[in-house]
């Protein structure tokens, strides 16, 4: 099994990015969300107390979270790749992530930060635009839809901000990140696997990590 996990801000693009790579660099892209959803939707029993903690929309322990990740990995194949988005957010849960891995002789290879200044994370978040109804993404400042205000995809005219996307509710959840991945940076620095990436263009920083996966 090899394992790399992709860590940043909100709006650093771990998302786009880990989609954009994941056929030419042959990894798997696992999410926390995605992970957390199809383990409420399997019904397990781990899925289903997630599923209380986020009906009352508290944060699921990191216990819980490494135990799904756990059951995601011991039913995947031997020789799976894994690309990790999001996942681990705190020091205990990639202590836990490595004693996991450790059974099984395996480690994560790399964790790349995508760094990107905070007065850009704000102009990507704060300009993002939702269509209601198709859940199509669009921002003010680089892609706009082709009608203001129409959504290209589905024609709605409901598109939307969403309420966690204000540049003072985004300045306090940068502020949380930076808190709590401060000690999981210096963690993975002193594993010597941690790589950092300038995160602002997106198609350099695709490049970039995959010229380090293949060199």
């Amino acid at each position: 099994m090899e394992t790399i996990v992709l860590l940043g801000a909100p709006g650093s693009g771990k998302g786009t990015v880990a989609e954009d790579i994941r056929n030419s660099v042959n990894y798997q892209h696992i999410s926390t969300g995605d992970v957390l959803r199809n383990a409420v939707k399997s019904g397990t029993e781990l899925g289903n107390e997630a599923k209380r903690y986020m009906e009352r929309g508290e944060l699921v322990p990191d216990d819980l979270i490494v135990s799904i990740v756990r059951d995601l990995l011991v039913s995947g194949p031997k020789d799976a790749r894994y690309m990790f988005d999001g996942f681990p957010r705190t020091t205990a849960q990639a202590e836990k992530f490595d004693e996991m891995l450790g059974a099984g002789g395996s480690a994560v290879k790399f964790v790349f930060l995508l760094e990107v200044a905070r007065p850009v994370l704000v102009r990507r978040i704060c300009g993002r635009r939702i269509c209601r109804s198709c859940g199509a993404v669009y921002n003010i400042h680089t892609k706009r839809p082709k009608v203001d205000g129409i959504c290209d995809f589905c024609g709605s005219n409901d598109i939307y901000q969403r309420a966690d996307d204000t540049e003072e509710t985004l300045n306090n959840r940068l502020d949380v990140y930076e808190r709590q991945t401060a000690e999981l940076i210096s963690y993975y620095e002193k594993k010597n696997i941690l790589v950092r990436v300038n995160a602002e263009d997106r198609l350099e920083t695709e490049l970039a990590i995959v010229q380090h996966l293949n060199d």
